[in-house]
């Protein structure tokens, strides 16, 4: 079974990747790269995931935000839910580098760095058993989760997400 914030890290991981198109594109990587079938309600929910994610950065508000649970939910399913939605990110990404043509240019050191880490995220667990300061590991848990935010941000600017064209970032500061 397929979770939303799997799907929404695998859609982010397709522009991040440079999937260049329209949302028919979009759609058919993302049935592809998650072995889904997108349709009715849950492709328009998809496209408006997509529009989301691409006006949040285009429009340089930077208030992208991955698809995860609030803290109503335990902390032990809110970390798996992270991974998943790192899982989906790599997934997608994958998939629109094997598609593009960009596939043999190399990945900017920022988003290389980023998918590292996304991998790392995406082993990420808590043991139920396990007895943490609760203040500690929620505090861990934002940081993290800002971590992703940022860097997924960075990783589909890199891609030219929001503009025409990939847009190169210096590592001069």
């Amino acid at each position: 079974m397929l979770s939303p914030a799997e799907l929404h890290g695998c859609l982010c991981g397709l522009l991040g990747g440079g999937l260049r198109g329209g949302e028919e594109a979009l759609m058919a990587e993302l049935e592809q790269a998650l072995d889904i079938s997108l349709h009715g309600s849950m492709a328009d929910a998809v496209g408006t995931l997509r529009a989301r994610a691409v006006e949040s950065i285009g429009e340089g508000s930077f208030d992208f935000q991955p698809l995860l649970p609030d803290e109503e939910l335990e902390l032990s399913q809110r970390i798996e839910a992270m991974a998943q939605w790192c899982r989906g990110f790599l997934s997608g990404y994958a998939q629109a580098r094997v598609k593009s043509e960009g596939q043999g240019d190399a990945v900017l050191p920022d988003s290389a760095e980023a998918l590292r880490d996304f991998a790392a995220i995406s082993q990420a667990a808590i043991d139920d058993d396990e007895e943490e300061d609760s203040n500690a590991a929620e505090e861990a848990y934002y940081e993290l989760y800002e971590y992703l935010r940022v860097a997924a941000m960075n990783v589909m600017l890199d891609a030219g997400v929001g503009g025409d064209a990939p847009v190169p970032r210096s590592n001069d500061g």
